[in-house]
C-alpha cells in the first residue's frame, strides 16, 4: 500500500491531506481494510477530523468496501459519505485510491444537511469559515442538462444556509457520467448559471471557480454530481487565475472555469489548480494521438500555473491523474514515477475524444 499524509501546520489549525492507494494484486476486502485502517490510524494519531473525502473504485468494489470503511473509521465516520466515484479496474485493481482532507482545530466541523441527508461540513474560525460539500446532485430534475442546472442550484441552496452563495466558491469538482455525449450541455448550463449569478459577463470581474469536469460517474445513479470547497470570509479573500501558465482562458472556448484559484484555508493559503490537459492557447488539442506528449504538456501546464500562483512542486499536497485507457495510466505511472506530487491515478474519459490525459493539483503554503 502507498500512503502519503501531508501535514500543514498553521497558527491555530493544521490541515492533513491523505493520499492512499492499495497494494495491487490483493483481494478487494484486504485492500479496503488496509486502506481505511491506515487512514483511521493517521486521523487518530493527529486527532484530526475529516473535511472532505473521495473514493475511486469499481461499482462492485464500492458495495464491498462501504461497510469496511465504516467499521475502520469508527468515531471518524460522522455520517457524511465520501464521494463514491465509479472507475474501471486500473493499475491497482478494483480500488484506484482514496483522497482525504482533514483538520486539526479547536473545534470539530459541523455537519451540513440537504433534504435530511448529511452532505458536507463547515469549520468555523475566528474571522472565517471553510466549507465542503460532497456529491451534490439532483436525480429527479430530468435529463442531463436539467440535472446540471439543478445541481448548481442545489449547491447554491446549501451554501445559502450558511449565509454565502456561489461567489464564495474557489473550487468545484464535477463528476460526469458519459461526458462525451453531453459536455457541451454541461457548459451551457454552467455558463448560464454563472452569468445569472454575476460571476461572468460584460462589466464583471470574472469569479469562475477552479474546476475539474471529468468523465467519472458516482454510484448514486445521477448523470452528474459536484464536490465543492467554499470560504466564508472577506469578499476579497479568493483570487482567480482566469488565464495563466501556458494557457489562455478556458472561457474563450466555452468552459466557465479559472485555470486556478487561491484562497485562505484553515492552516494557510491553498492554490487549487483546475483539471489541466494538453490544450493550446487557441483552445485546440495538442499532440493528437501522442499520449506521452500530452502527459508531458499537461504536467508542464500545471507547473507553470503553480509558479504563477507562487507555489513550488513540494507545496503540492494532492494530485489526481486521469488517463483515458489502462495503457496510458501505465505510461504515466512508469515514466513519471518520480513526480513529487502525492497522486492517485484513475481511468476516465476526458472532455474531448482526442484528449488522452488530464491532471489536477492542490498546493498549500502554511500560514506561520
Amino acid at each position: 500500500m502507498q500512503l502519503n499524509a501531508r501535514t500543514i501546520e498553521g497558527n491555530k489549525s493544521s490541515e492533513i491531506y491523505v493520499t492512499a492507494a492499495p497494494t495491487p494484486g490483493t483481494d478487494v476486502k484486504e485492500q479496503a481494510a488496509e486502506l481505511f485502517t491506515s487512514i483511521s490510524d493517521v486521523l487518530d494519531s493527529k486527532r484530526a477530523r475529516i473535511l472532505q473525502e473521495r473514493v475511486f473504485a469499481t461499482k462492485q468494489a464500492i458495495q464491498i468496501i462501504r461497510p469496511i470503511r465504516a467499521k475502520a473509521y469508527g468515531q471518524f465516520d460522522d455520517g457524511v459519505q465520501p464521494s463514491w466515484l465509479v472507475v474501471p479496474e486500473g493499475a491497482n485493481g478494483q480500488i484506484a485510491g482514496v483522497q482525504l482532507h482533514a483538520i486539526v482545530a479547536g473545534q470539530n466541523p459541523e455537519i451540513l444537511f440537504s433534504e435530511g441527508t448529511a452532505c458536507g461540513r463547515i469549520l468555523h474560525g475566528h474571522k472565517w469559515a471553510y466549507l465542503t460539500l460532497s456529491s451534490v446532485c439532483s436525480h429527479a430534475a430530468g435529463g442531463a442538462k436539467q440535472q446540471a442546472r439543478a445541481m448548481f442550484e442545489k449547491a447554491e441552496s446549501i451554501l445559502k444556509q450558511t449565509g454565502i452563495d456561489i461567489s464564495s466558491v474557489p473550487r468545484t469538482w464535477i463528476w460526469l457520467d458519459d461526458i462525451l455525449s453531453w459536455y457541451d450541455d454541461l457548459n451551457t448550463a454552467r455558463n448560464q448559471f454563472f452569468i445569472e449569478r454575476g460571476l461572468i459577463g460584460r462589466g464583471t470581474t470574472n469569479k469562475m471557480p477552479a474546476s475539474t469536469g471529468i468523465g467519472i460517474g458516482t454510484d448514486n445513479g445521477a448523470i452528474c454530481a459536484m464536490d465543492v470547497a467554499a470560504l466564508i470570509g472577506p469578499d476579497s479573500s479568493i483570487e482567480y487565475l482566469d488565464a495563466g501558465g501556458n494557457q489562455q482562458s478556458a472561457f474563450d472556448y466555452g468552459s466557465a472555469f479559472s485555470r486556478a484559484s487561491k484562497a485562505p484555508t484553515p492552516a494557510g493559503t491553498t492554490v487549487f489548480v483546475s483539471g489541466t490537459a494538453s490544450i493550446a492557447e487557441d483552445g485546440k488539442t495538442m499532440h493528437v494521438g501522442d499520449a506521452e506528449a500530452q502527459i508531458e504538456t499537461s504536467i508542464s501546464n500545471v507547473q507553470a500555473v503553480l509558479r504563477e500562483m507562487g507555489c513550488a512542486d513540494n507545496d503540492v499536497v494532492q494530485c489526481t491523474a486521469y488517463s483515458k485507457t489502462a495503457e496510458i495510466e501505465k505510461l504515466f505511472c512508469d515514466k513519471w514515477s518520480d513526480l513529487p506530487w502525492p497522486n492517485i491515478t484513475a481511468i476516465a474519459h476526458i472532455c474531448r475524444e482526442d484528449l488522452l490525459f488530464e491532471i489536477e493539483a492542490t498546493a498549500v503554503v502554511a500560514d506561520y
